[in-house]
């Protein structure tokens, strides 16, 4: 089985595809087709897809019995000890140099130990209970 995911792809490429694979929603194509027609579709893909990014499941002899081919992705497939995992992008976070370290309510509480509603001046509710009871 053949698996072919678009995103922002032109609509002749989308067409093309639909000649040799069933489309199940909208950019995710599926089929059976032998490896001489996957790898020229693969290849058509990726000579057409402009802007846009594609991804290609299939199977394959081995222990996942699966393999992933990516065009212009974020996530990246990556060999780790014979298994082929995908790898997403860090998150980076950005620095503003504008606003100094510990700035928010909550760093100040992270800091201090303080959480909301862990004051003093609340009563618990087992203790207006007593209250109420007296």
């Amino acid at each position: 089985m053949t698996v072919i995911i678009l995103t922002a792809c032109p609509e002749g490429l989308r067409g093309h595809l639909t000649q040799w694979l069933l489309e199940i929603s909208a950019g995710v194509y599926v089929g059976h087709v032998n490896s001489r027609i996957r790898h020229r579709l693969w290849t058509k893909v990726v000579e057409m897809a402009g802007p846009g990014r594609a991804l290609l499941v299939h199977q394959q002899p081995g222990e996942q019995r699966l393999s992933f081919q990516v065009h212009d992705h974020h996530w990246q497939p990556v060999d780790h000890d014979g298994v082929t995992l995908i790898r997403r992008p860090s998150e980076r976070k950005t620095y503003n140099p504008a606003l100094p370290p510990g700035w928010s309510k909550a760093s100040k509480r992270r800091r201090f130990g303080r959480r909301p509603g862990s004051g003093t001046s609340a009563a618990s509710p087992n203790q207006s209970e007593r209250k109420t009871d007296s």
